[in-house]
C-alpha cells in the first residue's frame, strides 16, 4: 500500500506539471511574406507577419494579429492553418501596396464567409506637402476595399443568393481604429495582457510601426522604416523611433535592404528609394544598442538570388542567405539572426 501511494504520488505530481506546463503563455511570430517591393520573384509573397499569442496547450491561438497584409497574405495564412476569420486585428505600417493588397482579399474572404468585424489599425489621415501634395488616407483605403467589386455586380450577385451576407458588402467589416501620429509608443489595440503599442516612424507619411507585449514575451516590427533625416551625410540608416520602441524587444521584424543595392557600389537602384530603408548592417548594430534578443530580416531587398530588382542590376551578383548574415554581423551583433523566409516561424515562451 505505502508503494502504491507513492507511485500515486509521484503520478499526480507529474499530472500537474505536465499540466501546468501546457498552460504556459506562448508567442508566435510568422513571416506570412517576404519579399521586398511590389515587384514579384519565384512566389514569394508580400510583406507581412503573422503574431499568435495563448497558452502550449492551444498551440499560441487565443489571439491572431496580422501586421501588414502584402499580395498572397490570405494564401500564406492558409498554409499556417490560419482562416482570415481567425484574425482579431490587422496593423498596417504604411499604405504601399506592397503592404496593403492582400488586405483586400482578406477582407473579401471575412465578408464571404459571414464574419464579423476586423480592427484595422493604421494613421490617421496625413496631408505631404511638396511637387505632388496629396493625403495618405487609410480610412479610405478601408471605406472603399472593396468597390470594385461592389461596382462590378459582384456583392449584389452574391447577396442575391444569401440573405446572411452583410448587405453592404466587405466594406461594411471593417472597424477602423486610426492612430495619431507620435514620437513616444502609445497604445493602439489591447486584449487582456497583450497590448500592442505604435509609434510614428520615417518611409512614407504615416509610417507606423508597432511592438507587441505578452506574457510570453515581445516582438517589434519595424516595416520599412528608416532614418528620419532622409539623405546623407548621418549615423545610420534605420530609425531612432525604432530604436526605442525595440528597447529590451525578444524579437524584431524588420524590413532589410541589402548595401551592395545602394550607390556606394554602383548600383542604379534610386538613391532616394535606397535611402528611406534600413541596410543589414545597421539594422544589426540598432538591435545591439537596443538590447534585442533575436533579429528577423524581412522585405529583402533584393530577394536572395535574384540578379536583378526590377530593371536594376544587382552589382556582384546575386546575394545569398549568407550575405545577409555577414554584412548583419558586421556591425558587432551577437544576437539571433534570421534571413526571412516565407512561413518562417519563431515561438517565445513565458
Amino acid at each position: 500500500m505505502t508503494q502504491f501511494i507513492k507511485f500515486l504520488s509521484l503520478f499526480l505530481l507529474a499530472f500537474s506539471m505536465n499540466a501546468f506546463a501546457q498552460d504556459k503563455q506562448c508567442m508566435e511570430v510568422s513571416l506570412t511574406g517576404t519579399h521586398g517591393g511590389p515587384d514579384v520573384y519565384k512566389g514569394l509573397a508580400g510583406a507581412g507577419t503573422l503574431v499568435k499569442v495563448g497558452t502550449i496547450n492551444n498551440g499560441c491561438s487565443d489571439i491572431f494579429l496580422q501586421f501588414d497584409a502584402g499580395r498572397g497574405t490570405a494564401l500564406r495564412l492558409a498554409e499556417l492553418d490560419v482562416h482570415p476569420n481567425m484574425l482579431n486585428a490587422v496593423f498596417l505600417t504604411h499604405l504601399h501596396s506592397d503592404h496593403t493588397v492582400g488586405l483586400i482579399d482578406i477582407a473579401q474572404t471575412r465578408w464571404h464567409s459571414f464574419s464579423k468585424k476586423l480592427d484595422l489599425v493604421c494613421s490617421e489621415d496625413v496631408e505631404a506637402s511638396g511637387v505632388f501634395s496629396r493625403v495618405m488616407s487609410c480610412e479610405q483605403f478601408a471605406t472603399h476595399i472593396a468597390d470594385a467589386a461592389l461596382y462590378a455586380g459582384e456583392i449584389t450577385q452574391r447577396i442575391s443568393e444569401s440573405k446572411k451576407r452583410n448587405k453592404n458588402g466587405p466594406n461594411d467589416l471593417i472597424n477602423f481604429m486610426p492612430v495619431a501620429l507620435s514620437n513616444d509608443p502609445k497604445v493602439v489595440w489591447q486584449s487582456g495582457e497583450v497590448i500592442v503599442s505604435a509609434i510614428a516612424s520615417s518611409h512614407i507619411p504615416g509610417n507606423l510601426s508597432y511592438r507587441v507585449d505578452s506574457p510570453a514575451g515581445s516582438v517589434v516590427i519595424g516595416g520599412d522604416a528608416g532614418n528620419e533625416k532622409l539623405t546623407p551625410p548621418r549615423g545610420s540608416s534605420t530609425s531612432k523611433n525604432v530604436e526605442l520602441l525595440s528597447k529590451n524587444a525578444d524579437i524584431l521584424v524588420h524590413s532589410t535592404i541589402h548595401p551592395y543595392i545602394g550607390p556606394t557600389y554602383g548600383s542604379t537602384f534610386p538613391a532616394p528609394i535606397f535611402y528611406r530603408q534600413s541596410t543589414s548592417t545597421d539594422l544589426g548594430a540598432l538591435a545591439k544598442r537596443a538590447n534585442v534578443s533575436q533579429l528577423m530580416l524581412t522585405h529583402l531587398v533584393p530577394a536572395i538570388g535574384a540578379e536583378k530588382l526590377g530593371p536594376h542590376t544587382v552589382p556582384g551578383g546575386a546575394l545569398s542567405e549568407k550575405d545577409y548574415l555577414k554584412s548583419t554581423r558586421e556591425s558587432g551583433y551577437k544576437g539571433k539572426i534570421y534571413v526571412g523566409k516565407d512561413l518562417m516561424t519563431v515561438r517565445l515562451l513565458q
